[in-house]
């Protein structure tokens, strides 16, 4: 299988460290080496990469046009604060203080599956993403993704 699946809460020490739950682990390609990137998310919420991962979105936006005007922008927002992390010996990750900022992240946070990547939110933060999002729209919102067009298959 490629991507991920699951969802694990998991707390911050007092230096901004992780530990990587198993589950997450044991769907970490060994092509990624134990390396990882961290970068800003969308909804103020981290993104972390496996190293496998990281390098085909970095050689495509590596090959975005500098001469646009949006292209820099995101770029810069995407990029700048993207560091590499490596599992240390007791199997955590150190999230840098300034994207700890960005996400508002504290002390209990959530890792969630986003397909390729693992998404880090702070807990209440998650949690009141799902609690503003009602099944209606739910359902509205995967008839817009998936339910049209070239996209007509059946899950």
């Amino acid at each position: 299988m490629t991507g991920f699946l699951g969802e694990y809460e998991a707390t911050l020490d007092a230096k901004g460290r992780f530990l990587l739950p198993a589950g997450f682990k044991k769907q970490v390609q060994e092509s990624a080496g134990g390396q990882f990137v961290i970068c800003r998310g969308f909804e103020k919420c981290l993104s972390l990469y496996p190293m496998n991962e990281w390098q085909p979105i970095f050689e495509r936006i590596s090959k975005l046009n500098d001469f646009d005007p949006k292209v820099r922008e995101f770029k810069r927002y995407f990029l700048n604060g993207a560091t590499i992390l490596e599992l240390d010996s007791a199997g955590r990750l150190l999230v840098p203080k300034n994207l700890l900022s960005y996400a508002n992240l504290e002390k209990d946070i959530i890792l969630a599956a986003a397909t390729n990547k693992i998404e880090i939110w702070d807990s209440g933060k998650y949690q009141e993403f799902f609690e503003n999002f009602s099944p209606a729209a739910f359902s509205d919102l995967a008839q817009q993704v998936m339910g049209g067009g070239d996209n007509n298959n059946t899950i």
